[in-house]
Parts: structure tokens; sequence; C-alpha cells
């Protein structure tokens, strides 16, 4: 069973945000599609909405009672933006939240970690995403494809270790579930795909799918924090460089059966989502 209402989707043409929205339109649930320029998606009504605006925020909220939270993009302290938006938002008649987070990220732990922290004490129905890193970073515009693309290499400080990388779609279908089921989930979920792959391993897979060859060239923390400062604040840089550095110290070499339990199918794995992408 689930429940009517309306949420406000931040970050509604973003990567999670966009299919998300075409979820709960898709099965008949009313969205606010909140983006700094009120872009109209499919199905939902669109509202501007900019995290450093907080003039935007009142009329984003007006007639929602749940929201899907996206953290602003390269902040390192979100929480300084974000804590006085759920508290307005409280205020404003939401009662449940959904917030993406990182399975790299633990409650208090760095930058949305503080927010994760703070969302049981704000709403009574509330769940945080924890998803492993996205297979979208291979296919889309993040820097791993633009590299794939024009380099034919991957760039990590990962050494060999293992992620249960997760398809995007995926998450989605778990927000939907979290956003709409008549009980929230009221705890954090870890989400990944169905098997643990080192970056190697995607190299081999891309190469094997697509016919061209990718490799996979180890860096240092120090090369991939520089690295990465072409594309963000060195303090951002620095907290993605250590996530690297985590994932070759075995933290993110797990995999879990949440996308199946809550969706009622297994997820999807990185070999058939390649094969879909070049459908």
């Amino acid at each position: 069973m689930t429940t009517s209402g309306t949420t406000l989707v931040i970050g509604a043409t973003g990567t999670t945000g966009s299919r998300t929205t075409a979820r709960l339109s898709a099965l008949g649930h009313r969205a606010k599609a909140a983006s700094r320029r009120a872009v109209d998606v499919p199905g939902a009504e669109p509202v501007a909405f900019d995290w450093y605006e907080p003039a935007t925020h009142a009329t984003a909220l007006d007639g929602a009672d749940r929201v899907y939270l996206v953290p602003p993009i390269g902040d390192a302290d979100p929480a300084a933006v974000m804590l006085p938006f759920l508290r307005q938002a409280h205020t404003a008649g939401v009662h449940r939240a959904v917030l993406l987070s990182s399975s790299a990220i633990p409650e208090g732990g760095p930058a949305v970690g503080t927010v994760h922290q703070a969302l049981p004490d704000l709403f009574e129905q509330w769940a945080v995403l924890r998803p492993s890193w996205f297979m979208q970073n291979f296919t889309g515009t993040h820097a791993h494809a633009v590299s794939i693309r024009e380099e034919g290499t991957i760039w990590t400080a990962a050494e060999s270790g293992r992620v249960g990388f997760v398809d995007v779609e995926d998450i989605a279908a778990v927000a939907v579930h979290a956003l709409t089921d008549e009980h929230a989930p009221n705890t954090d979920l870890v989400l990944t795909g169905p098997e643990a792959l080192s970056y190697d391993d995607i190299a081999t897979t891309i190469t094997q799918v697509t016919g061209r060859p990718v490799d996979h060239h180890r860096l240092s923390y120090e090369q991939m924090r520089d690295r990465l400062t072409a594309h963000v604040p060195l303090e951002f840089a620095s907290i993605l460089a250590g996530m690297d550095r985590a994932i070759a110290e075995g933290a993110e070499d797990r995999i879990t059966d949440t996308v199946q339990h809550l969706t009622g199918r297994p997820a999807r794995s990185f070999r058939v989502h390649l094969e879909q992408e070049m459908e």
C-alpha cells in the first residue's frame, strides 16, 4: 500500500532526481520538480529552487508533504544550507524526508553525514539513501566517462579495491519506495549492485562490451586530488580522493540486497547496464 501526497524533488534535472521524478509521475504521484531554472519536467510541476537562495525555498515547499533531498554539489559543508531549509520544511508541513548520501559517508561523518545525523530529529518519517558509486559515472558526463571517451583510461587512487557499483535507475526505484510507501524506512539504506568490482574489472568489462580498449591508470592520493582540482574546489577534491583511498583499503568491498528487498527485483549488473546503454 502506498500513500498519496506531493513530493518536492530537489535536483529534479539531475542524475537521481530526474529518474525519481519520472518514476513518481509514472506511478501517479504528484511531484514538484525543483531546479535552479524551474525547468519543465514531464508529469511534474516545475519550481525554481537554489540551495543558496533562501528566497526560493518557501515557494518550492508550498503544498509539499515530502521531499527528496539532493545536497548541493561540490559543497564540503552542505549542512550550513541544508539544515535551515529542513527546519523550514518541517514547519511548512513536510513530514517525510529522503536524503541522498553515499555509502562512503556514515551518519555523523563529513559533509552530508552531518545532515544524515540530524534528519531523525527533524522528521518522524525519513530515510537516508547511501548508494555506492554510480554505474552512470562510466557512461554519462562524469569525469570517468569523459576520460574513457577521450583517453581510453580510468584514473583513480583506488588501486585494486572493489566497489559494489549501483545503477542509478535502482537508486531511483528505492527512492520512490522510501518516499511513497505507507511506512517510511526510518533508517539508512546502503545500495549496491549485485557484485563488487575493481576499476580493473570495470575497464575489462567496458572493453569487452564496447570493443574499445580501456585501461585503469592508478594514481596516488595526491595525484588524484590534484587531478580533481581541475573540476571541483580543493577541499572537495581532497574528500573525493580520500574516498578513492578508502576504496583501496576495502571500505566499499560489499554488496547488499536492499534493492531487491525494497523493489522486488534484483539490482542491475554493470554488464547489463552497459549493454542497455548501447541499445
